[in-house]
């Protein structure tokens, strides 16, 4: 019987890409007024991933690649030594603006339907959980009084598709494999990953996305509004569905 439904955050429930293009508009604003030194030596464009500088930062520090906040965080700390700002300068100017950052990363416009889907499966009885390798806290969002527990990369230390975030869903709910359900939109890193574990999946595959192929999953969504009928007839499936 599933008893919980998780959900992967962006491109899940709301496109990332803008969000991520207005919060870096926003930092860089603020780093012009407090941190006119970094934005002399540097462009809008160094924030970005894949950019040159979070490229040289990730090969030197390849421990830190699963999490979204510590590269943004030392890659605004490198930029201001590489500015001219001291160590201590430097460290403090980071903190700020990745605050700055992490509040207009949260300014999310959720897809069509996301509210109410969530809605609904809070009235048909499901716990609802948040399993994400961004750093959005859903509990910053519209949604967050939906949700009942939430885990990123950040928090758990590995991102998706290694295990550890499913299997810390787990051990939290207290459930088997195949009493949770996730929803994902990445072929690999949630359905993939979801089902290695034991997990019923959705693959929530929206108008405009573009994978090289299909994911594997035991539903299919085109439109999120479809979710709750989908978890509804895999649920009726999950009674004969046992793992130890």
């Amino acid at each position: 019987m599933i008893k919980c439904v998780t959900f992967d955050l962006d491109d899940t429930l709301w496109a990332v890409d803008p969000v991520i293009h207005q919060a870096n508009q926003t930092l860089w604003q603020w780093l012009e007024a407090n941190a006119p030194l970094f934005t002399a030596c540097h462009q809008l464009e160094d924030l970005a991933e894949g950019s040159a500088l979070r490229g040289s930062l990730l090969q030197e520090m390849p421990e830190i690649a699963h999490s979204m906040s510590l590269i943004r965080i030392k890659l605004l700390e490198r930029g201001c030594l590489a500015a001219g700002y001291n160590a201590t300068e430097a460290i403090l100017l980071a903190e700020r603006a990745f605050e700055v950052f992490l509040q207009a990363r949260h300014q999310v416009e959720l897809f069509e339907h996301a509210q109410a889907m969530l809605e609904q499966l809070r009235l048909d009885g499901y716990i609802i959980g948040a399993l994400s390798n961004g750093n959005a806290d859903v509990g910053q969002t519209l949604i967050g009084h939906l949700f009942d527990f939430q885990y990123n990369a950040d928090t758990v230390g590995y991102a998706k598709p290694h295990p550890q975030m499913f299997t810390q869903a787990l051990h939290h709910t207290g459930l088997r494999p195949e009493q949770v359900l996730h929803v994902g939109d990445h072929p690999i890193n949630d359905i993939q990953a979801a089902r290695e574990v034991g997990m019923w999946t959705i693959w929530v595959d929206l108008p405009g996305q573009q994978w090289p192929q299909p994911a594997r999953a035991d539903a299919r969504v085109s439109c999120l509004s479809e979710i709750p009928l989908q978890v509804q007839r895999l649920a009726s499936q999950g009674e004969n569905r046992v793992t130890l």
